[in-house]
């Protein structure tokens, strides 16, 4: 009996599947797969575990930056609010300086204006004291008394337009 090629190829298959049966290379092959089975299921059970930690740890930060941006509106609405009532009581202080000083220069001014009047009315005596004295030191005569008159009169009313102008 002459055997081909195919016929060894068919007896080593046997033989080859007889080995693998008898030293249980199929339960070995099965525990090594199922142990790679196993470690897959871990992995994706750690890697479920670490997404849902990412996810709470990222509903947190969430959590977090909505409560700062709420935070932060309201620190910047406190400080338009301090500046707004800044502004207000700056203004209201300007508005009073600024009538202190006004009322300050109106009375400086009604000062100015009755020392002016004093001073108006001291040159006015004064001048009618002179005349006076040069009436009775010259009065000769009703011609000379007129004149000195009328120049005393004259001389009045040059002070007190000097005066009207000054004012």
């Amino acid at each position: 009996m002459s055997f081909d090629a195919t016929f060894w190829v068919a007896i080593s298959f046997v033989i080859f599947l007889g080995l693998l049966i008898y030293f249980k290379i199929h339960i070995k092959v099965n525990a090594a797969i199922q142990d790679n089975i196993d470690k897959i299921k871990q992995q994706v059970d750690n890697a479920e575990k670490l997404k849902n930690e990412a996810k709470n740890l990222l509903s947190e930060n969430d959590k977090i930056l909505s409560n700062s941006k709420e935070e932060t509106q309201k620190m910047i609405n406190h400080a338009n609010e301090v500046i707004e009532k800044n502004l207000v009581k700056a203004n209201d202080m300007f508005h009073s300086s600024m009538e202190i000083k006004k009322n300050n220069a109106e009375n400086k001014i009604k000062s100015m204006k009755e020392q002016a009047i004093k001073e108006f009315k001291n040159a006015s005596v004064l001048l009618a004291i002179d005349s006076v004295k040069k009436l009775l030191a010259d009065s000769l005569d009703k011609s000379k008394l007129e004149m000195v008159f009328q120049k005393s009169l004259d001389e009045t009313k040059q002070i007190i337009k000097k005066n009207q102008s000054k004012n």
